[in-house]
């Protein structure tokens, strides 16, 4: 139904945010950090996010209402030429008369549970989960003070992602946030190219400044992001804050420097302790936690990363013609991340309704069950000596995950472990070998990767002693039928000998 314009909230006036900025400032002046990057640099990440490895991230807003396209549907449907424009206008009518403001009536989320997400989250092994507060639309998921377009006003009217960081915490997992705010600035300008409901001054507080994109943000738009993030953090107090690629633009740069030591200092007034997530160069390395969008790495990094990708290849929010990448697919990434130090934040695609595509919760279902099985090799692991064996290997970058990769039998990828019991070493096989056997070349006696004697040998989740033999060639390893369902495989071998704990190393105790 379209927005009927009588039951909106009065407009939020935030043009004077003197005692809200003097606030920021109190925090930051506080320390231990101070809104420069030498003080940032002393940031490390938390144990329990390099420990990690797996969360669940959530693309959901009002463009789920029209599920067409993509989470860009409000930007494109603007945007003469695009096949969403044409589709809004045939379907919808003209932009005048039904924009994209008129779809948030139809975000009722009237079956949305978060305790039974947060369930299934935990089921399907994250240890985080980080909802996005606020996309590009301009419509907040969370209660705000500083808009009146917001999930607990209007649409839904309840605070969705509060209710979730709840069910998160109850259920054992960290609870996080995502904010794209900064395209906000320009995300709508196609609607000021010809009549739209954009051009309306009554709804400019939704469309925001819908400015060029070749021009940088004002200072209010600059303090108002600072603000609504700052009142995230206050209100829902994150583990984690991820942000989109556009607080690259260099008119960010001072903010993220107050927003980053206003985040840290509160952490440490909570005592809690917290990951900053960037792309591409917006903050200085080692001040926050880099964040490769559908991307890899080629070799161990010497700081913990994070590649967030999506369950669908071809969207970050639910449609119908979701192109969902198989349970094998997603295995093969989370351990690639994980061998080269890196974290994979696994996003899903809620429906309007609150609920999730059945093949979503059968894919994150068979995920669960994998690291249910082989999950020690994931979790609190560093890198080996080596990532990777065999032919085939990730493409360095952003944006590489658009097509299917068949792994083979000889496509491996390692981690490490120190406990009391001494250096444990994982090869997860991302194919299960036709042959029965599993056949490790860096585990051979000949290229002297691994020197110690190997004390025992066991393939994860079957309780039969492992048949195993090494030769100069490989380490050979006979597998039996079980967990022959699942996607490849995972071996652990303990080293006789004890080992000196290197700079990814952690002591288990």
């Amino acid at each position: 139904m379209p927005l009927d314009p009588t039951t909106l909230p009065e407009p939020v006036d935030v043009s004077d945010s003197s005692e809200a900025l003097a606030h920021v400032a109190a925090i930051v002046a506080r320390g231990p950090y101070a809104a420069d990057w030498d003080s940032l640099t002393a940031y490390e990440a938390p144990l329990w996010y390099q420990d990690a490895k797996f969360g669940i991230f959530l693309h959901w807003g009002v463009f789920t209402v029209p599920a067409y396209g993509s989470e860009w549907y409000p930007r494109n449907a603007y945007r003469r030429g695009t096949p969403e424009f044409d589709h809004h206008v045939a379907t919808y009518g003209p932009h005048r008369e039904f924009g994209y403001k008129d779809f948030i009536p139809d975000l009722r989320m009237e079956s949305y549970d978060p305790q039974a997400w947060a369930s299934l989250f935990r089921e399907a092994g994250a240890q985080f989960v980080v909802p996005v507060a606020e996309h590009h639309d301009g419509f907040a998921m969370y209660h705000s003070d500083r808009t009146r377009w917001a999930a607990s006003k209007v649409g839904p009217q309840r605070d969705v992602l509060g209710d979730l960081a709840e069910a998160t915490r109850r259920a054992g997992m960290v609870a996080g946030v995502s904010s794209h705010r900064a395209e906000h600035w320009f995300f709508l300008n196609g609607g000021t190219r010809f009549d739209s409901d954009v051009l309306d001054p009554a709804y400019q507080d939704f469309y925001g400044p819908a400015q060029r994109e070749e021009t940088a943000p004002n200072e209010a738009f600059l303090q108002d992001w600072l603000l609504r993030t700052v009142e995230i953090i206050d209100r829902y107090r994150p583990q984690v804050l991820w942000f989109d690629w556009w607080i690259e633009t260099p008119a960010f740069e001072p903010y993220l420097r107050t927003l980053a030591a206003y985040y840290y200092n509160r952490a440490a007034e909570w005592g809690v302790q917290v990951v900053l997530q960037y792309k591409w160069e917006a903050f200085a390395r080692g001040s926050a936690v880099r964040d490769i969008e559908r991307g890899a790495m080629t070799h161990i990094q010497d700081d913990v990363w994070q590649n967030d990708t999506s369950i669908s290849r071809n969207s970050w929010s639910w449609h119908p013609e979701q192109d969902y990448k198989s349970c094998a697919a997603l295995v093969a990434e989370l351990a690639d991340c994980v061998a080269k130090n890196g974290a994979l934040l696994l996003n899903m695609c809620p429906k309007a309704d609150g609920t999730f595509d059945p093949r979503e919760v059968e894919i994150v279902r068979e995920l669960g069950r994998w690291l249910g099985v082989y999950g020690q090799a994931i979790y609190g692991t560093r890198p080996w000596l080596v990532p990777v064996e065999g032919p085939t290997r990730a493409v360095e970058g952003s944006f590489v995950d658009d097509a299917p990769v068949e792994y083979t039998d000889a496509d491996i990828r390692f981690t490490r472990r120190i406990d009391k019991m001494g250096e444990h070493l994982y090869a997860i096989v991302l194919a299960r070998p036709a042959s029965g056997t599993v056949r490790i070349r860096s585990w051979g006696t000949h290229l002297g990767l691994l020197l110690d004697d190997i004390e025992t040998v066991e393939v994860l989740g079957d309780p039969a002693p492992a048949v195993w033999r090494r030769t100069p060639e490989a380490l050979e390893v006979d597998l039996t039928d079980a967990h022959a369902d699942l996607p490849g495989v995972a071996i652990r071998v303990l080293l006789a000998s004890r080992v000196t704990p290197r700079r990814h190393d952690f002591i288990h105790e």
